[in-house]
């Protein structure tokens, strides 16, 4: 089992922390790691509270079951994230979730500490999926542009050789081969695959979009 000290530096229970752990960390992908853990503290009766962990490739909201002897979990790709937000008040903050569809996730009394590391955390891994998917697409745009641009050039023919030839000659130009263009399938694939590569979707993403892309072909 991880250690989990990193996930204690902003007063987080530790026994809360230990039981998260213990259960997220059968249900991580390959190449997946948890970055952060923030731990519901209520100004009254504290004995289960919920938890918000990030890992580098989504959201996990975990919840107490059963008087605390279960746990429920949730996650949220970035993918299907549009924004997130925390609101400090007099006990804590809570911190708000904006899918893109469906009602806002909002998760009350996270202390004031870990509400801003785990805002700060999520921004910055929202930004690098934001910015890896434009990339992507602005080279999916560039290679059909850059297809399209190609044009067949004729060979010109000395004037010397003309003159030389004895008879009227008709020489062909010579047709340089073009590369074949990728079709829309090849550059879906393409395209989730560097989405996969870059761990901005599950290893179960992946290979359903990749079916269900095939499936269209």
């Amino acid at each position: 089992m991880m250690s989990i000290d990193k996930f204690l530096a902003e007063e987080q229970d530790p026994k809360t922390v230990e039981k998260v752990v213990g259960k997220l960390t059968d249900l991580l992908s390959s190449n997946e790691e948890l970055l952060y853990i923030a731990v519901q503290k209520r100004p009254a009766v504290n004995l289960m509270p919920d938890c918000i962990a990030l890992s580098n490739k989504r959201l996990f909201y975990c919840e107490p079951a059963n008087f605390g002897i279960t746990m429920n979990f949730k996650d949220i790709s970035w993918k299907s994230i549009k924004e997130v937000s925390f609101k400090e008040e007099l006990f804590g903050a809570k911190f708000i979730c904006v899918p893109q569809q469906g009602e806002n996730i909002v998760t009350e009394y996270i202390p004031k500490a870990q509400a801003r590391k785990l805002f700060q955390a999520t921004q910055e891994k929202l930004a690098a999926y934001k910015e890896s998917l434009a990339q992507v697409e602005k080279e999916e745009k560039q290679a059909i542009e850059s297809y399209s641009s190609v044009q067949e050039e004729p060979i010109a023919i000395e004037p010397a050789a003309i003159e030389a030839a004895p008879v009227e000659t008709f020489v062909a130009p010579v047709q340089e081969k073009l590369p074949e263009p990728e079709d829309e399938t090849t550059l879906k694939l393409r395209k989730l695959k560097s989405l996969f590569d870059k761990q901005l979707i599950t290893q179960e993403e992946y290979e359903a979009k990749k079916a269900s892309i095939l499936e269209s072909f």
